[in-house]
């Protein structure tokens, strides 16, 4: 074939579509039970947004953007990620002057040039809330609910929850120091990728899925026991109120998330129906970002979540998707006249709501009934062209095979 779709893209025909649209239902259920709102950017951003949100020494900045110049010579990249799109449009369009707390959503499409792999394509979706404006543990603590909802609500329990405090600009370097001191003298046993990281972002090593680096790292001194009094309190409360809700989770150190922005909490949600590249979703705090991108100092915390790797899991536990409502009424027409008066009577229905289908191929009564038990329709309404010239049509109740003839100005109200 000629045309195909780009590697790392995926078409959704019409019976996976129906998948989408069903998780997108319970996730926007549960986003506006906890009282967020969506936001929607452009998919496409100036180049030095995540250039100065996400880190240049990142993976995701140094080896998977999709990065081009316009016809203006304007450095643009599709958007890599949702939180400094959001952190952007709420600096831009003053939000927080608008309210001292703004929880927003989304769902979309994000673009990353990788390897493509089960559950991680270039173009992939996600999922996620941004809080931003207060710095309570509470704050942690309800993203965190609102990706452990959504996944129970699905009917995903087996759940692994992880997590960490990353510290702050008070306590990090002292720790990043420590942590450079124990590592350098492994540096020659390291990764490839792991001595890169050693003098741009030592705390990555630690998130490393090589096993020689695991290895390594076993005894390597961990962030959450080198936090500073602020630090530390906020991470012991995050914990005592998920301990007060009986909600699972362990902490590791190891884990510390891909992304420069984060500071203090932070936590991932794993499952194991995804193999080695287990995560589902994860997040945390970015106090820093909103001040980083010359807003107001402006506490936040949030979350993502893949909705391809979710919809794997789904697959994987046999959890179904509810099949789709099936249209009230099939309209059969027998003969040309017949069918183009049948097209007006189908569009006065779908005005008054009520969902219908009919036959656009003239076939015979026969196969048009077949069609109509296909789709499992309540009724039939058969018009040839002797009904038509009475201005009448026969109504057939499919479940008990009873026939009545009805005026054709009141199809709706003996269906309704």
């Amino acid at each position: 074939m000629k045309y195909q779709i780009p590697t790392g893209t995926k078409d959704a025909l019409p019976e996976e579509t129906r998948r989408w649209q069903y998780l997108e239902m319970r996730i926007r259920d549960v986003m506006l039970r906890y009282r967020y709102e969506e936001i929607r950017t452009p998919a496409f951003e100036y180049t030095e947004l995540f250039k100065r949100s996400i880190g240049e020494a990142t993976d995701v900045v140094g080896k998977e953007m999709y990065t081009f110049t316009d016809k203006g010579g304007e450095s643009l990249t599709l958007r890599p990620e949702m939180t400094a799109s959001v952190m952007r449009a709420y600096i831009q369009h003053n939000l927080g002057g608008q309210h001292c707390v703004n929880k927003l959503y989304y769902i979309g499409p994000m673009f990353r040039q990788e390897r493509p792999q089960k559950g991680r394509l270039r173009q992939f979706h996600q999922f996620g809330c941004e809080s931003l404006g207060s710095p309570a543990p509470e704050a942690d603590v309800e993203t965190m609910l609102v990706a452990l909802t959504i996944y129970r609500e699905l009917g995903i329990h087996s759940l692994n929850f992880i997590i960490n405090s990353v510290g702050c600009p008070e306590c990090r370097p002292a720790y990043r120091e420590k942590l450079t001191g124990y590592l350098t003298p492994l540096g020659d046993k390291l990764s490839p990728e792991s001595r890169n990281r050693l003098s741009s972002n030592p705390m990555r090593i630690l998130d490393s899925k090589n096993e020689t680096d695991q290895s390594l790292t076993q005894n390597a001194p961990m962030i959450h026991d080198h936090l500073c009094p602020e630090c530390k309190s906020h991470f012991q409360r995050v914990q005592s109120l998920l301990d007060t809700m009986n909600i699972e989770y362990r902490v590791d150190g190891r884990l510390v998330r891909g992304l420069d922005y984060y500071t203090k909490t932070a936590y991932e949600i794993q499952s194991a129906q995804l193999g080695s590249q287990n995560a589902l979703g994860g997040g945390g705090r970015y106090d820093l970002l909103c001040a980083d991108l010359d807003g107001k100092n402006t506490p936040a915390v949030g979350f993502a979540a893949g909705m391809e790797r979710l919809l794997i899991v789904m697959d994987s536990l046999q959890l179904s998707v509810p099949d789709p409502v099936p249209p009230k009424v099939f309209l059969i027409a027998l003969g040309e006249k017949a069918m183009a008066a049948m097209s007006t009577i189908a569009y006065r229905l779908r005005s008054r709501g009520i969902a219908c289908d009919m036959d656009y191929l003239n076939r015979s009564l026969k196969a048009q009934m077949r069609e109509a038990n296909k789709l499992n329709v309540p009724f039939a309404i058969i018009l040839g062209e002797q009904e038509l010239e009475q201005n009448i049509c026969i109504i057939k109740n499919m479940s008990n095979g009873d026939q009545s003839s009805v005026p054709l100005d009141q199809i709706a109200d003996k269906i309704v």
